[in-house]
This record gives C-alpha cells, sequence and structure tokens, in this order.
C-alpha cells in the first residue's frame, strides 16, 4: 500500500482542512463538498484525512463492519451476539464515477436465487464503506443512477438491493467526500444538499507559498516513507487532538442564543428545508469541541454558517455560491444572545477569508479587431450600448429574466448518456422488452426466463420445486429511458443583433434554453459568429454555468458570418462526434438570418446549412427577427438545415402558439 501524503504538510488551503477534520470529529455533519480547480490538493487532501482517523472496532468476519457493541440485527452476515471485536484502520472507499450499480450497491446471484432459493449476496462499495470514507472525485460527473442510489442511503443509513423479489438489507453510514471543478458541471441540487458542508479552494498566488507546495511535492515523489516519517509527530499531535475533540463532544453545550443566531441565519440567507439549520447545529458544536470549549460561541455560528450555507442558498445554477459576510455579521449581531458566552474579540474573530468570484469564472472575451460597423443604431441614453473604439464593437448587455421553455429533443431512440431529453435505450426506465444478456447480466426479465426455461424441465429432470434454470435461459431486460444530448448553441453576435433590447431579449432566451439543457443533464457547447468569422467561445462541456458566465459577457457588432459559424459547427460536432458516438447532437442557431460579407453570402450560408441536413444533425432555429416587416430569411435557413424555425415566443412554455416535441431531422445514429 501507497503511503499517503502527510495532512499536515499540505500547505495553506485552511478551509478544506477545517471542513474534512470537523467531519472527523463529528460525523453527523454529514460530509463535505469540495469545490476547486484542477491542481489544488484536494484529493491529496481527502486521501491523507483517512490515516488520521481513529480505528474502527468491527465484529470479526463480518463483510458489513458491524459494531461488536451494538450490531445490526439485519446483518446479512448475522444474527451477530454482542461483545468484543476486533480493531481496524478506518476505510476510506473510492467510488468512481463510471462504476455499475452492482458495483456500488453489490450483487445479487440471480442464477442460486432461483434454482436454489438462497440469498447468494456480494457485497458493494456501500458495504465496504460503512462506518468509514466514501469518497467520490468529480462527483458532479456521477451518473444519475448513481447518485439516486447515494441519496437514498445517506438519508436512510441503509442499502437496499432488490431483484426481482429477492432484497437484501445491511447497514450504510458513511462520512461522504466529494471533489469537483465547477468548470465540468455542477451536482444536481437534491445531492448537493446531501452534503453537510462546502468549500471552495483555489491555487495561492503568493510565490512563496507556491515554491514551499514545489518543495514538499518533488520531496514526498523522491522518497514517501522519508517524507511522511518527517511529518509523523506532526500527524500523531493532530490524531490525538481528533480524539480528544471526539471525547469532548458530548459535552459541548448549545445554548438557546446559539440556537436563536443559527436559525436567524438561516431564515435571513432563505435556504430551503430545515437541513441548514441542523448542519449548522453540529458544525458549531464541532467547532467548540475542536477547539477544547464546552460552550458553543457566535464565532463557531459564525464559521459554521461559511462552511454550511453557501451552496444551500443558490436559486439556479447560474448562481454564484458564497454569502455576503456584512449581512451574516448583522445577522448574528440582531440576535445575539445573553446565554451564549460571546467573544469578547466579536463575531468576526473566527472567520475565514472572504471568498472571492469562484474560480470558475472565465475571463472576458476579447474584441475581434477589423469589424466593420454595426449595422444598427444602439439607444439614445444609454452609455453601455455606445460604439467603442473596437472597429463597431459594442459592449455586452445584460440577459433578459430566463423563462421555462418548451423541451426540444431528438427524434429516434438513442443511446448515450443518461439524462431527461431525448428517448434512449437505458438501463432504467421502462420495460420494453427482453433478450439474451450481453455480457454480465444486470436486470433479469423474470417472466422471459421462465418462459425459456420450461419447455426444458422434464429433459432436465427437474423433480423438486425449484425451476431448473441454465445460464442460457436468462434473459436481460431492455428498457427504454432518457438520455442526455449534445445541444451546440450557434449564437449570432453581429451588429444586426446588436439593439440592446433585442439582445437582451436573445440573451434571455439562449439562457433559459441553457437552464433547460442543466436540468436534463446535457453537454454544451457555444459558438458565435459577427464580424468576418465564427468563434467556439466555449467547447462542449458539462458545466452549463460556465456556458452563461461567457453568454454575459458576449460582445457585439460587425457583419453576419452566417455560413462561418455553420461551417464552425459542423467542425466541432465532427470532433465530438469521434470523443463520443453515442452522444447524439442537438444544433440551435439563434439568428434573424441576414446573412451579410462576401461574395453571396446567403447562398454560401445556404450550402453550409445543408452539410448539417445531409448527416442528419436535430436542428432548430431561433429566429429573433422583429420588427413590422420581416424576410423571413431565418426559416429559410431552417428549411436548409432540415429542421424546425421557432421564435422567441415560440419558445416559451406557457406559449399558445404549438411547437414539435421532436425536432425535425433524424440523426444516423439514431435507431
Amino acid at each position: 500500500m501507497s503511503t499517503p501524503f502527510p495532512f499536515t504538510a499540505i500547505v495553506g488551503q485552511d478551509d478544506l482542512r477545517l471542513g474534512l477534520l470537523l467531519n472527523a470529529v463529528s460525523p453527523a455533519v454529514g460530509g463535505v463538498l469540495v469545490r476547486g480547480e484542477k491542481g489544488t490538493a484536494k484529493s491529496t487532501a481527502v486521501r491523507a484525512l483517512a490515516a488520521l482517523m481513529p480505528e474502527v472496532p468491527v465484529v470479526s468476519g463480518c463483510r458489513f463492519s458491524c459494531d461488536p457493541a451494538s450490531p445490526d440485527p439485519a446483518c446479512p452476515d448475522g444474527p451477530h451476539e454482542a461483545g468484543t471485536g476486533v480493531s481496524r484502520d478506518a476505510r476510506m472507499v473510492e467510488l468512481p464515477v463510471g462504476a455499475s450499480e452492482d458495483r456500488l450497491v453489490g450483487a445479487l446471484d440471480i442464477e442460486r436465487a432461483l434454482a436454489e432459493g438462497v440469498k447468494a449476496f456480494e457485497p458493494g462499495l456501500l458495504a465496504d464503506a460503512h462506518r468509514g470514507i466514501l469518497y467520490v472525485d468529480e462527483v458532479n460527473l456521477l451518473h444519475d443512477h448513481l447518485v439516486d442510489l447515494l441519496l437514498d442511503a445517506a438519508a436512510m443509513g441503509a442499502s437496499y438491493v432488490e431483484r426481482e423479489g429477492v432484497s437484501v438489507r445491511h447497514a450504510a453510514r458513511f462520512l461522504l467526500v466529494g471533489t469537483m471543478n465547477p468548470e465540468e458541471g455542477e451536482l444536481r441540487p437534491q445531492l448537493l444538499d446531501r452534503f453537510g458542508l462546502t468549500v471552495e479552494v483555489a491555487a495561492s498566488r503568493e510565490t512563496d507559498l507556491r515554491v514551499e507546495v514545489v518543495r514538499r511535492r518533488l520531496a514526498y515523489d523522491d522518497d514517501p516513507a522519508a517524507f511522511a516519517a518527517q511529518w509523523a509527530d506532526e500527524e500523531g499531535a493532530l490524531r490525538a487532538r481528533i480524539v480528544a475533540a471526539r471525547a469532548l463532544l458530548p459535552q459541548v453545550r448549545l445554548g438557546d442564543g446559539a440556537l436563536r443566531q443559527i436559525a436567524a441565519t438561516c431564515a435571513a440567507f432563505e435556504v430551503d428545508g430545515m437541513r441548514a439549520d441542523i448542519v449548522m447545529a453540529r458544525t458549531a458544536t464541532a467547532l467548540a469541541a475542536w477547539a477544547g470549549r464546552t460552550d458553543v460561541l457566535a464565532e463557531d455560528v459564525r464559521q459554521a454558517a461559511l462552511l454550511a450555507l453557501p451552496h444551500r442558498r443558490r436559486r439556479n445554477p447560474f448562481d454564484a455560491p458564497g454569502l455576503d459576510e456584512n449581512k451574516l455579521d448583522d445577522t448574528l449581531e440582531q440576535n445575539s444572545g445573553e446565554d451564549d458566552d460571546p467573544d469578547p474579540d466579536g463575531p468576526g474573530g473566527g472567520g475565514r477569508p472572504p471568498q472571492g468570484d469562484g474560480p470558475d469564472t472565465p475571463p472576458q472575451p476579447e474584441g475581434e479587431a477589423g469589424d466593420t460597423p454595426a449595422q444598427t443604431v444602439p439607444e439614445q441614453g444609454q452609455g453601455q450600448g455606445q460604439q467603442s473604439s473596437g472597429g463597431g464593437e459594442q459592449q455586452p448587455v445584460r440577459a433578459a429574466e430566463p423563462f421555462r421553455t418548451k423541451m426540444l429533443s431528438v427524434p429516434g431512440l438513442g443511446e448515450g448518456a443518461a439524462g431527461r431529453r431525448s428517448r434512449a435505450r437505458t438501463e432504467h426506465g421502462r420495460t420494453t422488452g427482453a433478450r439474451r444478456p450481453q455480457g454480465a447480466l444486470t436486470k433479469l426479465h423474470l417472466a422471459a426466463t421462465v418462459q425459456a426455461a420450461a419447455p426444458h424441465q422434464r429433459a432436465r429432470g427437474r423433480s423438486g420445486r425449484g425451476l431448473v434454470v441454465r445460464r442460457d435461459d436468462l434473459r436481460q431486460a431492455t428498457r427504454e429511458g432518457r438520455e442526455g444530448n449534445l445541444v451546440l448553441f450557434v449564437v449570432d453576435a453581429s451588429g444586426s443583433m446588436a439593439a440592446r433590447q433585442r439582445m437582451s431579449a436573445v440573451k434571455g432566451a439562449v439562457l433559459s434554453l441553457l437552464l433547460d439543457a442543466y436540468q436534463r443533464r446535457d453537454k454544451v457547447g457555444l459558438i458565435t459568429f459577427r464580424g468576418k468569422e465564427a468563434e467556439v467561445v466555449l467547447p462542449p462541456t458539462s458545466s452549463v454555468d460556465a456556458a452563461a458566465a461567457r453568454l454575459e459577457m458576449l460582445p457585439t457588432g460587425g457583419r453576419t458570418p452566417v455560413a462561418a459559424g455553420l461551417l464552425k459547427a459542423h467542425d466541432v460536432l465532427r470532433v465530438e462526434r469521434l470523443r463520443d458516438p453515442s452522444r447524439r447532437p442537438l444544433l440551435v442557431v439563434v439568428t434573424d438570418g441576414r446573412a451579410t460579407g462576401g461574395p453571396e453570402p446567403v447562398a454560401l450560408a445556404s450550402r453550409a446549412a445543408r452539410l448539417h441536413e445531409v448527416e442528419g444533425i436535430a436542428s432548430v432555429v431561433v429566429d429573433c427577427e422583429s420588427g413590422p416587416v420581416r424576410l423571413g430569411l431565418a426559416g429559410s435557413l431552417a428549411r436548409d438545415l432540415g429542421g424546425t424555425a421557432v421564435t422567441l415566443d415560440d419558445l416559451r412554455a406557457d406559449s399558445i402558439a404549438g411547437l414539435v416535441k421532436d425536432v425535425q431531422g433524424t440523426s444516423r445514429r439514431a435507431a
């Protein structure tokens, strides 16, 4: 087994270390989610924590880590008699993003269950993690069906495996630790709320700290054992402090004054439900025990709020996490009680450094040189809308308020990643038929299996009650559910779109579609075209909020090279087809269709559109043309694409105008 990097040797990252240590002191806090850019010691810190956890007493030979003092009466390896057991190190079990359902919850031997009536069960990762740490790196990329299983286990403290009337239950209480890079996509709100605490990490910009990080890492890579030995005393002292804090925890007093501050803070920041209040109370208690105190102070409540609330106050994926610390201090001051022994240094004594804009905030795109002057005049009296000196480029305008959109879906039956947009063959969903299994059997179709085995019972010499089942009789259930797609936005940012009110409405519509893509678990990409060329503003990614941030900063101006935008989209889709051939694309072109610039711009745009039509790319054109006189150019472009044209009003879910559910056009990869 490799030697982990010592926890005490990690440079900086105070919030990260504190969040992990508080969970080590009080696992009831509910785990921690670590958000940050790559290369910020997220995984290193989590793996180092396992070495600090106290040993766990277990029943000897129990595969489910039952506590000998109070064994689980429903343990599949039981019943166990209460008594002495053996001690072992706390486990850190890592859940791979691509793990199967059977690997997570365990697997039943269906063949033995049918033929012999026995529960032959092989435990999964949830059983291994019981009374330890379950670590999920890149937790935001975890498949939905695994997220559902994690939610169930976290809520009930147990894992259930049920297959065709055969069920197994075992305890599954674990410290859930997840790491993620926000640029790769956000978490489902249900799972996000299950994490007790969240911390934001970023690489230090101080030269001396960065030098020390590199020095320690190189020393560890050269000789891990020798490097760990240098930090053995610090590790031992920290481990002893964790044990002492755990012992002190039951004696910590959470007074009514502190409880009032907690409740008032959660109400002031409008968090949903009561879980935030409970997590804050447990965190503040753990903070007091960690400091060696038996009373919760105002500084503990403040620090608990900074750790427990940022990820619970977001109303949509485009809200930046974080708290207004001035508002927090005012709330604590207004609700300070006399029985919680406030800290003489004031409520700010234990606070962490202020949080800035997250590491996923993208840079503002630079303007293109040489664009032709804008074709529309900005509104008078609007300074932000006036032309700048950048060759006709106009400064970005804010998006209009997003709205709920009607669903656009790709026709046919796909086989892509699980999601909520288009029909697909999936591991989960309604059963539509049966087939012979290809590889390991995962979902048994009982009726089809019995039907296949029934004609052979006499020839197989059946004499008892059990059905004589051979492997050739087993049938896999085929299921139909929904898949996530690649939604590629091609947005017209030319001068003809640059009128303030018009571009604001366009951005609001695209923002609404992005929010819909987030909820349906799609990948998204963003291409803009203006001036003389098109630009891939955001390559296909799961980070919808990154796309929204880049859209917000989108400048406008110049001519309308529609063909360049469509050709750039063709190149992006070709590359993505090689990377992820099972994920079907949906092309969304947002334009008024007025192609300008170069020789025969309209004809060139038509030819570029037919490239997508020939390859069967499902597409929709959002027609942004406005005014009493309309040329219908966006509709012509949609016909060339083999897709559908809709207006901005048609996109609204409450619109009276009808909108086909399946976008016109068929994919060659659709079954």
